[in-house]
């Protein structure tokens, strides 16, 4: 538990090292992101938002006179897909397309859009307007909100506000289309029914003269037993036509009918309760897989979209067949009112003949006939009075939709956000910049701890050398960075101890990495611990030794090379205590390979006995095959890894090199810390800071007392 406690703290601190290294990167991404989301916001153009407010009920009479008679011991019930069927509605092509002419938005967005003027095209405004609003339900209540956002205050007003009218004038006008419809098929029966009475009437007359029937009416005497059974047959009579005519003017109206009519119109005549429940499953999946498509996230053959197509295909064909089911049923219920007709006609008639039997042959015909009369009179009557009753539902006013709250033109602007789009952009850029530093640390393959150097290249790391080192000669010899150069001289006296080593060389795998200022500043704090010490600058094309104590560097090593004199002729004292240096001398043009194995090898036996340590400096190993040679002769080598320049292939291929050349590798140096941004060296650095700092106090207040 212990073991991941630490780990877990060792990942975090890595990552923090990573943002505080990179921090430059971070702070300029977030900078960029933070500048260009707000001049972006600023430069957005202000668009306004206006909503208005509606209450949205299903269809019924504000005050409905027969309700009590038609609704007795019925329960009504909410449909829990109608708000989202109304929202469909709403923002359909046609109730929009109304909106654009009746606010003239072609024209409108034409001069604001078009450098001509002219108006847009039909389909670029409808979606424009598309885009421009928004329908939205109030969570648990009938309300509906409906929004519109131009750049225009009072535009986007009137657009919400014509919405809403629009569809509240369409919505009342469909239903009183459909209820007149319905007062149209009964208005056909009623005139059907008018013949069928002038014609029982007629029929009566001529009963009346043919038998010279001169009295209606019959005495007490005149009722047989039968009397009472004929009157009630013949109130069922009526009834059971009646239901007959009924159902018939009903199988009529649904039977030409199919599909979505076929549903709205027997939503109306035929209350199904299994039938409004298929169709809300139908309207909800339609919904579903329209607002899928809408989103534009899913594809059309996701299987979410292919899921929903086959279920709104699936309760079309239930639905259809529901629908087909309805219509068999209505059938079936019309001929069980025309056998139940038929049969209480048949017995009435029976009963009649019986009557007719015994009341004699004149009387029964007059009787069938004024029986007649009146079941056609009754029938019509009832007829008359379901047409009379629609036409007063058609009259009574009907609130289908009522507008709570009209829209105002907004005083404010509802985007740009200014502040919430800043305060983003500053989230985003750090994010994006935390990010990208990431990314950068991830393509970093270069060297950049102790630990990497020591497990990729199999070295021990003798040195650290922070950032920004100069020669001593300049930092002067209690400055901080010089400690570390001692404590690297430190590192090599035991080194050398082993075999009696004094000649060195220091190598580098790429240019720039810091060998020749990390060789001086060795060879300066050797001399100054009283060692004898020979700076020897092998680096013939870019000689930089002479350079760090002002000496000329006219003569030196290539002519050593070229047999003009022993090394000690061109050795120079550098004015540092026992400190010596001889410097590379000038490169003749066509001398190639002058520096071997056997004339470095004479160089080295001539001064070996005069100093303890003898320092070579040598070009890049990678770039020159001079570093190779000093390699191979000299006991041991230091190979500089400068931190964070090079990948780390580059430290590892010089340090097979060296190894491929014969030569001794002592250790590795890594150089040019940022001792700052690295927690890893921070606390060496600071110790070491503090320490000199207060020793070069402490001197002070000694001279002031002094």
């Amino acid at each position: 538990m212990a073991e991941d406690t630490s780990n877990s703290a060792l990942q975090f601190l890595d990552y923090w090292r990573v943002i505080r290294d990179r921090k430059e990167v971070i702070l300029a991404v977030a900078l960029m992101t933070i500048v260009a989301g707000t001049s972006y916001t600023l430069m957005m153009p202000k668009r306004y938002t206006a909503t208005t407010q509606l209450e949205v009920r299903q269809d019924r009479l504000d005050v409905d006179p027969f309700y009590y008679e038609q609704n007795r011991g019925r329960v009504g019930g909410y449909d829990p897909f109608f708000l989202l069927t109304q929202e469909k509605v709403m923002t359909s092509r046609p109730v929009l397309q109304e909106v654009i002419r009746n606010l003239r938005l072609q024209q409108v967005w034409g001069a604001e859009l078009n450098d001509d003027k002219a108006p847009l095209d039909a389909d670029t405004t409808l979606q424009l307007l598309q885009r421009s609003i928004r329908v939205e339900q109030d969570r648990d209540t009938t309300l509906m909100n409906i929004s519109a956002t131009t750049k225009d205050r009072t535009l986007s007003a009137e657009i919400a506000n014509e919405i809403a009218g629009v569809y509240r004038a369409r919505r009342l006008q469909n239903k009183r289309r459909e209820m007149q419809r319905a007062i149209d098929a009964i208005g056909n029966e009623v005139r059907k029914q008018q013949d069928k009475v002038e014609e029982a009437e007629n029929e009566l007359e001529r009963i009346r003269q043919e038998k010279g029937i001169t009295r209606v009416g019959h005495g007490d005497n005149s009722v047989n037993i039968d009397t009472t059974r004929l009157n009630s047959l013949q109130s069922e009579l009526s009834v059971a036509r009646v239901d007959m005519i009924v159902r018939k003017t009903r199988l009529d109206a649904l039977e030409n009918l199919e599909g979505d009519k076929l549903m709205e119109a027997a939503a109306y005549l035929v209350p199904d309760s299994m039938l409004m429940n298929l169709r809300q499953e139908l309207v909800k999946s339609q919904v579903l897989l329209q607002n899928a498509l809408d989103e534009g996230v899913l594809g059309e053959n996701h299987p979410e979209i292919l899921r929903l197509k086959a279920a709104v295909a699936e309760l079309t064909r239930q639905r259809d067949g529901a629908l087909e089911g309805l219509k068999a049923g209505l059938r079936t219920e019309y001929e069980v009112a025309r056998k139940k007709f038929e049969s209480l006609e048949q017995e009435l008639n029976t009963i009649k003949e019986e009557e007719i039997a015994s009341e004699g042959t004149d009387y029964l015909p007059f009787s069938r006939a004024e029986r007649n009369v009146d079941i056609q009179r009754t029938i019509l009557g009832a007829l008359r009075a379901r047409i009379a009753q629609a036409g007063i539902e058609v009259e009574v006013p009907q609130t289908l939709v009522n507008v709570v709250e009209e829209a105002e033109p907004p005083n404010r602007p509802s985007s740009p956000l200014v502040v919430l789009n800043i305060v983003l952009s500053v989230i985003l850029g750090i994010l994006a910049g935390i990010g990208l530093a990431f990314f950068v640390e991830y393509l970093d393959v270069s060297l950049k701890t102790v630990d990497e150097v020591e497990k990729y290249l199999g070295l021990s790391v003798v040195a650290v050398i922070p950032q920004q080192s100069r020669p001593l000669t300049e930092a002067g010899q209690s400055s901080g960075q010089g400690e570390a150069y001692r404590g690297l001289r430190t590192s090599l006296d035991m080194l050398a101890k082993e075999g009696g080593k004094k000649v060195f060389a220091v190598i580098s795998g790429g240019v720039g990495e810091g060998k020749s200022t990390t060789l001086f500043n060795l060879a300066y704090v050797c001399a100054e611990q009283g060692s004898r010490v020979m700076v020897i600058d092998s680096d013939l094309r870019r000689p930089v030794q002479h350079k760090m104590v002002g000496i000329s560097n006219r003569k030196g090593l290539v002519n050593v090379l070229v047999g003009e004199g022993k090394i000690s002729d061109y050795t120079v004292e550098t004015g540092v205590p026992n400190l010596w240096m001889v410097p590379s001398g000038r490169l003749r043009r066509g001398v190639i390979g002058i520096l071997n194995n056997q004339r470095l090898r004479n160089v080295i036996d001539e001064i070996r006995d005069q100093y303890d340590y003898i320092f070579f400096d040598s070009p890049p190993i990678l770039g020159v095959t001079d570093a190779s040679i000093l390699a191979g002769e000299v006991d041991g080598v230091l190979l500089v890894v400068q931190y964070r320049k090079y990948p780390k292939i580059i430290s590892l291929r010089a340090k097979r090199m060296v190894e491929n050349a014969g030569g001794h590798l002592l250790g590795a140096v890594l150089n040019n810390i940022n001792i700052m941004r690295d927690d890893y060296y921070y606390y060496y650095h600071y110790t070491t800071k503090k320490y000199y700092g207060s020793s070069r106090h402490d001197k002070d207040d000694e001279a002031e007392e002094a």
